[in-house]
C-alpha cells in the first residue's frame, strides 16, 4: 500500500510538471506496466484530480482543470519560488492581493522543510528591491504569517506593542483577523486585559511565543472590518473630529482619499460626507484643504471658526505680499552705485547750481 501511495504522488508530480504525457513515457518514469499507469490514474481520478486522457497514438495524459483546487505538489525549487513571490506581494500593496498572500504564505511555510525556510528568509534578507518607495515602517512578512497563523486557529497571542508615542506594553489578545491598507497591515483583536476590541499597527507588534490556549471565535465588532479599522485609525485615533461635505462625486474622492485619511460616505451625485480626524481643529484646517475639493462643514461648528480664522490670516498675508511687490522696483530698473532708483531723481554734490 506503501509503494502504491508512493508512486500515486510520483505520477501526480509527474502530470504538474509537463502539460501533457504518453503512456509509455509515464510507464518509463514510475517503472511500470502501461496498465498500471491507467489503474493509477483511475484512482487519482477518484481522489478529485481531473486527468485526462486522449487516445491514438498522438494522444496521451494531461492534468485538467477541476472544480476545487487538488493539492499541489512542488520541487525544492518552486516551493522556494512561491514562497519568495508571495512575501512579496504581501509587502508591496498590490489591490486586492496582499491579504490573500499571507493566507498563502502561512500554509506555505506551516510545511516547508527547514532547509527551505532558510533559503526562503535569507534570499529575503538580503534582497534590495528597486521598485520599494519610501513609506512607512514596513512589517517584518514573518510576523505577518505568524499573526494570520493564529487568527486562522483562534490561538491567544501574546506580544510587545509600541505605540505612537514609543511606549511599550505587553498585550494579551485573542486575534481575529488582519486588515490591509496600501501602506500599513493591522490586527483587529479582543483584548483580554481591556475586555474591548483593539486595532494593533502590524510594524508595532513584537510576538512573544508560545501562543495558545485555542478559544472560542467572538462575534467580530463589524461586519464591514475594513470600515472599522478605517474608522479608527482616520478619525477616532484623534483627539479632533470633523464631518465635512466634499463637492465632488464619491469615486473621484476615494481615488484621493485613503483609508486612513477618512472614511467617505455618499450623499449625492455630486457630493459626499467625509469622516475624518486630526490633532487638532487648526490642523484638521489644513488636513481637509491639502485634499484639493471644494468642501463645506458639517460639524463642528468650531471648525468653521478656524477656517474663518486661516482665511482672515491668509488675507492679510496676501495684502502684505502685494504691498511690498507695489513698493519694490520693477526687475531691471536701474540702480545708482549708492543703491538709489534712477527714475527717481539724480543726486546732487555740493555746489551743485
Amino acid at each position: 500500500m506503501l509503494e502504491t501511495s508512493a508512486r500515486l504522488l510520483r505520477l501526480l508530480s509527474l502530470l504538474q510538471a509537463h502539460r501533457e504525457w504518453s503512456g509509455a513515457d509515464l510507464a518509463d518514469r514510475l517503472g511500470v506496466t502501461p496498465r498500471t499507469v491507467r489503474r493509477d490514474v483511475d484512482r487519482l481520478r477518484e481522489l478529485g484530480y481531473p486527468v485526462n486522457a486522449s487516445p491514438g497514438t498522438g494522444g496521451g495524459y494531461q492534468l485538467g482543470a477541476g472544480a476545487e483546487l487538488p493539492p499541489l505538489l512542488l520541487d525544492d525549487e518552486e516551493a522556494v519560488a512561491v514562497a519568495v513571490g508571495l512575501r512579496a506581494a504581501a509587502g508591496q500593496g498590490v489591490e486586492g492581493i496582499g491579504e490573500t498572500s499571507v493566507r498563502a504564505l502561512a500554509k506555505l511555510e506551516q510545511v516547508l522543510p527547514s532547509r527551505l525556510r532558510r533559503r526562503v528568509g535569507a534570499l529575503n534578507a538580503f534582497t534590495v528591491p528597486m521598485f520599494r518607495t519610501p513609506g512607512p515602517a514596513a512589517v517584518d512578512p514573518g510576523v505577518l504569517t505568524e499573526l494570520a497563523a493564529v487568527c486562522r486557529d483562534s490561538e491567544r497571542l501574546r506580544f510587545d506593542y509600541r505605540d505612537h508615542n514609543g511606549s511599550s506594553s505587553r498585550r494579551l489578545v485573542e486575534p481575529h483577523r488582519l486588515v490591509c491598507t496600501e501602506y500599513r497591515w493591522y490586527l483587529v483583536a479582543w483584548d483580554v486585559d481591556r475586555a474591548d476590541w483593539r486595532t494593533f499597527r502590524a510594524d508595532r507588534i513584537t510576538p512573544k511565543p508560545p501562543h495558545g490556549p485555542r478559544v472560542a471565535p467572538r462575534t467580530p465588532p463589524a461586519e464591514d472590518l475594513a470600515a472599522y479599522v478605517s474608522r479608527g485609525v482616520s478619525t477616532h485615533a484623534y483627539a479632533a473630529q470633523a464631518v465635512v461635505r466634499l463637492h465632488v462625486p464619491l469615486a473621484e474622492a476615494a481615488r484621493r482619499i485613503s483609508p486612513s485619511g477618512g472614511t467617505l460616505e455618499p450623499e449625492t451625485e455630486g457630493t459626499c460626507l467625509l469622516r475624518t480626524g486630526a490633532a487638532s481643529l487648526d490642523v484638521m484646517v489644513f488636513h481637509v484643504m491639502f485634499m484639493g475639493f471644494e468642501f463645506e462643514i458639517v460639524e463642528p461648528a468650531e471648525l468653521t471658526d478656524r477656517v474663518r480664522s486661516a482665511r482672515d490670516l491668509l488675507s492679510r498675508a496676501l495684502e502684505r505680499t502685494e504691498r511690498t511687490e507695489r513698493a519694490a522696483p520693477s526687475p531691471g530698473t536701474p540702480r545708482t552705485r549708492d543703491g538709489a532708483d534712477r527714475t527717481r531723481g539724480t543726486r546732487t554734490g555740493s555746489g551743485a547750481a
